[in-house]
Parts: structure tokens; sequence; C-alpha cells
């Protein structure tokens, strides 16, 4: 099938083939084609006369899934499910049952998806790996216009790249499309040209170690609490450098300042603000705990939803005119949590009076009580609608753009947000689900969903995305857990989390008491540290849910995620049987080993 660009506008129809240009009374359309890095860029330009309503946008491609021994998918957003999958499987639909509490996590409302078996789409970038290892890759060179679409027609053998702009008025020059396409004999070929062309530069935060409330103590933390874990680290001596607070230190989601009878005036929060509580579980206030953190040689840290607001909050009840509202004035629901009020609204980020709220806020955090690091969540809800003159993904660009000059200067992890819009914007970046304190969620398993707490989903994406850290950002695993009260995880599975976390990722977290931890679990711990300042250079899926990695010192090692017992080739090693869950460094393998056992036995 020939290489062409297809335009819908008002109520006519574009077809174009590279180096042709187009002219209605409407506008000029272009559609070109320049070799570069390797391989070629196709951009499809529009030029509007006047203005005009966008239907639809899309190149076609030639694909050759029969030659394909995988296909890489990009979920929309961080904890979107992204791994590699054979031409036969297809992406999981989320039930209609629970779409109405979660179904804006993901795409599952956009319409134009083709989904089942046959079919499979990827966001932002996508690949097809060639069974020697290569990539037939095609990337976005810029979502800042909007979020790209990558949908894999593998019966027609065609491959469709749309850009989410149905129902744009534009009235200037608009990039509708802007991709990089190339053969290239490896990943960090293909991604070290990408991000080159994106003009993205590495980013400055160096790889670290932390804590975070999260995934012990969820929403019942107190400074008791936070100064307790951060006294087991100075007492242990266990070299980490971020120290962050989760969710639970305010009133609700949405209401971040707020103590007593404080005043909201034109979204200024009325008051010195630095040295007091938000909430009765930290009396002292926030600045004197964010203190304390620095006193131990640590960057405090500080989790925020900024773009959402709790049913029950005050911000929803006093301020509703900063909820993000749909075409028949309803407020949009942006999902729904057990551990807050239920439902949670999103917010117009383009209202002047809650981004003056918003503006205080981090000002407030990162001046008066002195964190040096915000943890922003929820980032997705910014762009559940698009604008009559803003795509989706231009709203999100928009919004992340406007976090990173609010931050001037300190450090942001980026959660639940697009990831193409986060490029270049954040510090660090989650880039796979929460894990869960079992393998799996089995009822949200059964719901389909593939942005769940899941164990085995956070890993998945781990090692699919694991080309971005170091050119995005650095990528953020999610935490490890080696505690044994508060969880219901096998050691084995334990201990594949650290060592894939370590391999994988380039921020790595815990959120266990380390006062609790014996000898043997305090040095697993401080082996893994270790490998943080390892590169990857590959991270090759064997069998589904099996992984050989390699890093660049010549260390490598093999990672069981399935429940099932493995027989693994290795070099110099002969065949591994490998148990359900197990992950082992592979001494014989590189010029080095690091000290310690990663080994489940």
């Amino acid at each position: 099938m020939p290489l062409t660009f297809q335009l819908w506008y008002n109520q006519r129809h574009i077809t174009l083939q590279p180096g042709e240009s187009g002219e209605s009374p409407e506008l000029y359309a272009h559609f070109l084609r320049t070799e570069a890095k390797g391989g070629y860029i196709l951009e499809a330009i529009l030029e509007p006369k006047q203005p005009l309503i966008l239907k639809g946008a899309q190149i076609n491609l030639k694909a050759d899934y029969a030659n394909s021994a995988r296909i890489f998918c990009n979920g929309f957003q961080s904890w979107s499910e992204s791994r590699e999958y054979s031409p036969e499987e297809s992406l999981p639909n989320l039930r209609s049952i629970a779409r109405p509490l979660m179904g804006y996590y993901g795409d599952y409302h956009f319409d134009f998806i083709r989904r089942g078996r046959g079919y499979l789409h990827s966001w932002t970038y996508t690949y097809l790996r060639r069974p020697d290892g290569s990539l037939h890759f095609i990337g976005s060179l810029g979502e800042q216009a909007g979020f790209t679409f990558f949908q894999h027609h593998i019966c027609e053998g065609r491959l469709s790249v749309e850009r989410e702009c149905r129902e744009l008025h534009i009235d200037t020059p608009y990039p509708v499309l802007r991709l990089w396409c190339c053969e290239a004999i490896n990943d960090a070929t293909a991604f070290d040209n990408w991000f080159s062309l994106m003009d993205i530069a590495p980013p400055q935060a160096a790889p670290a170690t932390g804590w975070t409330s999260w995934y012990n103590y969820y929403t019942n933390i107190s400074e008791t609490i936070i100064l307790e874990n951060l006294e087991a680290f100075t007492e242990r001596q266990v070299p980490i450098k971020i120290f962050q607070i989760d969710d639970g230190y305010q009133q609700r989601v949405g209401d971040w300042l707020e103590i007593g009878n404080r005043k909201v005036e034109g979204g200024i929060f009325k008051g010195h603000s630095g040295a007091v509580p938000p909430n009765s579980k930290f009396p002292n206030g926030m600045a004197a705990i964010a203190q304390r953190i620095r006193a131990a040689g640590l960057t405090p840290g500080l989790w925020l939803a900024p773009f959402v607001a709790e049913r029950k909050s005050r911000l929803a009840r006093e301020h509703p005119e900063w909820l993000l509202r749909d075409e028949r004035g309803r407020a949009v629901r942006a999902g729904w949590n057990p551990l807050w009020s239920g439902w949670f609204y999103a917010l117009d980020i383009y209202h002047p009076g809650f981004r003056t709220y918003l503006e205080n806020i981090v000002r407030t955090v990162l001046h008066e009580w002195g964190f040096g690091l915000l943890k922003l969540d929820f980032l997705y809800a910014a762009c559940i609608l698009p604008r009559k003159d803003k795509s989706r993904g231009q709203v999100m660009h928009e919004a992340m753009e406007w976090l990173r000059r609010m931050a001037n200067g300190r450090q942001l992890l980026g959660c639940g947000v697009p990831l193409g819009s986060a490029f270049g914007q954040v510090d660090y970046c989650r880039i796979g689900a929460d894990i869960h304190l079992y393998w799996e969620h089995r009822l949200l398993k059964w719901l389909r969903h593939r942005e769940r707490v899941s164990t085995l989903l956070s890993l998945r994406s781990t090692f699919g995305r694991w080309q971005l850290s170091g050119r995005a950002f650095r990528n953020d695993p999610d935490v490890f857990l080696l505690r044994d009260n508060n969880i219901h995880l096998s050691p084995t599975q334990k201990r594949t989390i650290l060592l894939a976390n370590a391999l994988g990722g380039q921020l790595l977290f815990t959120s266990d008491n380390i006062r609790h931890y014996n000898k043997e679990t305090l040095e697993e711990f401080e082996n893994a540290l270790q490998l943080l300042e390892e590169r990857l250079e590959a991270a090759e899926q064997i069998q589904k849910d099996v992984y050989r990695i390699r890093l660049a010192s010549g260390t490598a090692a093999v990672c069981n995620l399935s429940d099932q017992k493995v027989s693994v080739e290795t070099n110099g090693n002969g065949v591994l049987l490998l148990p359900p869950f197990e992950s082992r460094i592979l001494p014989n393998e590189g010029t080095r080993h690091h000290t310690g056992s990663f080994n489940s036995k």
C-alpha cells in the first residue's frame, strides 16, 4: 500500500503522497518526507485560509507484521500497561461496569480506537521488534500540538498514525503530524536519535534513592510516623537522597493549605502558612518537618495532586467554577477513590482563580515549607476534555510547562501523566502502575483495567519503557518492599521487585520502616544500591513475562515475572531452570559481578 496522508475537515477530504501539496478554498496542505538520522521524517502541515474544523488526520504506512516477533504498545499514561506484544495478542478493554469509576484513567473514552484481535495501539511511539532484536521504530517528534496515536491493523499489514485532534478549530498554521521512522540495529540507536531530533536534553537530575510513606501507611500518616522512619535511616546509616511524604498530610485532596478559619480570597490563602499544620496529624506544621528532613542531609519531597479535588473538599464546595465542565455544564469526574471521599473532579487549568490558587500552593510548599521535590500525581485529569481551540495533547503540554515554571528549578516527579507530555518537563517520572501488596489485584484484572494497582503490570512496564530513562527523564519504576509485615508477597517476589527496580529504573524508593530489617535484609538493600548507577543496555523479552537483562558493565540477569517454572538459555551457564517469580544475577556472563545475592533461594 502507498504511503499516504489523509485529512478530514469541515465536509472535505484530502489524500496526499510524500512531496505533494494540496489546495482548497479553505487551506493549503503539505506532506513532506526528508532523510534524517538514518531514517526519515514525515511531516504534514496545514495552512488555513480561514477558520476550519479538523475531523481527523492520519498517515498510513505499510508494516511487516509477518516478520515481526513483537510489537511495542505504549499506554496512554504513566500507569497504563506498556510492553511488547505478540501480533496474536490483543489489548484488554475495560469492562463497561467499571467505566464510570475509572474510565478516564486510560484511553477507554476514545471512540476511534479499533480494539480486539488483529488490532493493537500505542501512544507517542511504537516499534516492531524483529527476531534478530532490531527495530522498525516510529515516534512522534512533538506532542505539543496533540497526542499522537498509532493503530496497528495487523491483518491488513498497515500502521495508521493519527493526531488526536478531532473537532479542533484552527485558523493559523498547524503542524498536524511530524514523525520519525527508522530501521535500527538496537534500542540505543533508535532512542538516542529520536531524542536528538526532538531536541530534548538528558535530565540534569542524578539517579536517586529514597523513601516514601505511601506503600506502608497509605493515608494513615502522621508527624510521628514520618519522623520515626526518618530516624531509622539516620540510625542505620543507609545512604538515601530523598525522603518523600505522600498522600494523607492534607485536609482533603484539593485543600492543600486549609486550616481552621483561614480564608481564600482570589485564590490566595490569607495569613502566613509556613508554620501551620494542614491537619492535626502534623501539629508542628510542614515547614518544621521539612527542616528535620534537611537536617538529616536529605531532600524533603511532598505529594500533590494539583489538577483534581475530591467531592467533599472545601475547594469543590466553595469554588465550583474551578471545576472542569463538559459541554452540558456538568462537573467532570476524573475517577473514584475509596481512600478519599469517593468521586474526585478534574480542575480547569485555564481558570484564572484556580491558576492563582495553585501557584500560591506551589510557592508555599517550595519556599515557605522548604520542600525540594514535588511528586505530582493524577496529572492526566488536566486533559480529559479538549477545548475548541486546543487538543487534549496541547492542554496537557501547557499544563506540564506551567508546572515546570512554577517549580522554578526544584525537582519534579511526574505520575499519572501521558509520557510524551512529560518528556523534558520532569526530572523523574513514573513509568508503570502502582505495585500491590499482592502480586496481582484479581478484581481489577477481571475488570481488564490496564491502569490497575498490580505488581506484575508495574514490572512489565519497567522493562517495557526502560529506554526512556536518562533520555526523557529518570525512570521511577515504583517502590520495592522487603518487610515481613503488612505485605502478601513471598520472599522470592520481593527480591525480584528489588532487582527489577534497581536494574530498570533510576529512582529506587521503598516504603519500609528499615528499623525492622535484619542484617541480611539490610545488606540486600545496600547491594541493590550498587546497581542504580549502572546503564541498562538491553531488556530482552525471551518469553512472555521472562526477561534477559544486560548492563553496559557486562552484568547480566534474568527475571521471571510469571507463575511458571521456565528454562532460560544463558551464555556460558547452559540452561537455567528458573522457578516462578525468581530473578538471578548471572555472574559468569559479564565482566563484573556485584557482591551480595539477588537469587531467591
